[in-house]
């Protein structure tokens, strides 16, 4: 057990990982949370947006030996299941090799899980309804909004993408660099209950997208053989519809009637859900310097908020953890259990902030592919041929591979690398008729001079 107190401030899925990972090392930690214990209370409804565990938040699980637990209440999702308006299904496998898939899991489930491990260790302390008001970069001093004032010797700020710290930073720190881009889509959570005898009413192991070019609707299955389904579209109707035009519950009927047909009848609680639960905005944080002089540390959203449509929003986060796992302990190896904290945050901000960058500006990009390309036959061509060199050449990885299954592969090279195999790709697939006739080996060729 060492001395030095740490802080993290906010207990959800990356504070409640960072703080297993720094009891486990032998620090006193002690976690301020703004909301009440989910574990006593009804987690709030409407804002879930069902979270994609992929390999890179699987890699940070298995770092404390949580991987497993959390697999088995999961469902595996084996591709993208494209509904047309006419109710046609066709399903785009993620991959075309064995074993890569996604998984839907609880948000909640996964947060209370972890809680529940960080207190396992005797040197972890969380404390419930303290929200952190402001912090002084200074003297490391935070203020609560009870009138509390804590000054540890690190805090780390896993408190969101509205983070009281990163503000802080903002006011304090002269020449700040932050930007806050919203899309002009919102989204609204919706439900499909479980099927008589609790079967799944939709296939199970798919993610589902309703894809309609200015807007889409996706739903995720849930363990218990419910779906938890999210609308995306334009806050304010311009050349296509809005949620400002969806004020009545016949405007609803007739909007989901007329472009997810095949939806309606498996949505009893359509209506309640669509005007009790909120409407939520997507946008993309982006800042710099993640640090104050070693005293203090954004993670997650706090430091890099992303748009969910890569699935990689948690997964990312989880990746902080275990990189900044990984730094503390590198460098405590080479001063005899001592952490210079300010090296640490350094290299820590070194690493990251390209690569979160660029799955910021990659989930960005999904939405429009998953909202206005997966539908167009030639994408879906390419996603054919994409799943054919999986099946033949062990060496190649699609872009979404890359992101999703190559955990050992930074996000900055998987973006550059995609980016280039995608426009060769596309270019062959909208000369061909049929993903089936073109000829896999020149194809593989032509990706491996990307490359050289």
């Amino acid at each position: 057990m060492t001395d030095q107190r740490i802080t993290i401030v906010g207990a959800g899925l990356a504070g409640s990982l960072l703080a297993i990972c720094l009891a486990r090392r032998g620090y006193s930690v002690t976690v301020f949370e703004a909301r009440q214990d989910m574990r006593s209370s009804v987690v709030e409804s409407g804002r879930s947006i069902n979270l994609a565990l992929s390999d890179r938040g699987i890699a940070a699980l298995r770092q404390v030996g949580m991987d497993e637990y959390m697999l088995k209440e999961a469902v595996p999702m084996l591709g993208r299941m494209i509904h047309d308006t006419a109710g046609g299904t066709k399903l785009l496998p993620y991959s075309g090799r064995e074993g890569e898939y996604i998984n839907s899991v609880s948000r909640a489930g996964l947060n209370i899980a972890l809680m529940n491990e960080a207190e396992r260790n005797p040197n972890v302390r969380f404390i419930f309804n303290e929200r952190c008001t402001d912090y002084d970069v200074a003297s490391g001093e935070l203020s609560f909004d009870s009138g509390r004032t804590f000054r540890p010797d690190v805090t780390i700020a896993a408190d969101g993408a509205g983070s009281p710290i990163r503000q802080a930073m903002q006011r304090q720190i002269p020449g700040y660099e932050f930007s806050s881009v919203f899309l002009d889509h919102g989204y609204k959570e919706l439900h499909i209950p479980p099927g008589p005898g609790g079967g799944f009413q939709l296939e199970k192991n798919a993610l589902h997208i309703w894809p309609r070019h200015q807007f889409m609707m996706i739903a995720l299955p849930n363990f218990d053989g419910s779906f938890t389904c999210t609308l995306f579209l334009a806050q304010k109707a311009t050349d296509g519809p809005g949620f400002d035009g969806l004020k009545s519950e016949a405007a609803v009927f007739e909007f989901f009637e007329k472009e997810f047909p095949d939806a309606v009848p498996l949505m009893p609680t359509l209506i309640e859900d669509f005007f009790g639960n909120p409407t939520g905005s997507l946008g993309t944080v982006k800042c710099w310097p993640w640090s104050a002089d070693g005293k203090a540390l954004l993670i997650g959203d706090a430091a890099h908020a992303v748009v969910p449509f890569y699935g990689q929003g948690m997964n990312c986060s989880f990746e902080d953890v275990r990189v900044l796992d990984g730094l503390i302990a590198e460098d405590a190896a080479t001063k005899n259990g001592d952490v210079d904290w300010a090296s640490v945050f350094a290299k820590y901000g070194q690493v990251r902030k390209t690569n979160t960058d660029a799955i910021a500006d990659m989930a960005e990009e999904n939405f429009y592919e998953m909202r206005d390309r997966v539908a167009d036959p030639i994408f879906q061509r390419k996603r054919e041929l994409e799943t054919r060199l999986e099946q033949t050449y062990p060496d190649y990885f699609s872009k979404y591979s890359m992101v999703t299954f190559r955990e050992d592969l930074p996000y900055s090279i998987a973006k550059a690398r995609g980016n280039a195999q995608d426009e060769l790709l596309m270019e062959i697939c909208s000369a061909a008729a049929n993903a089936a006739e073109i000829g896999l080996d020149e194809v593989m060729e032509r990706i491996r001079d990307l490359d050289s």
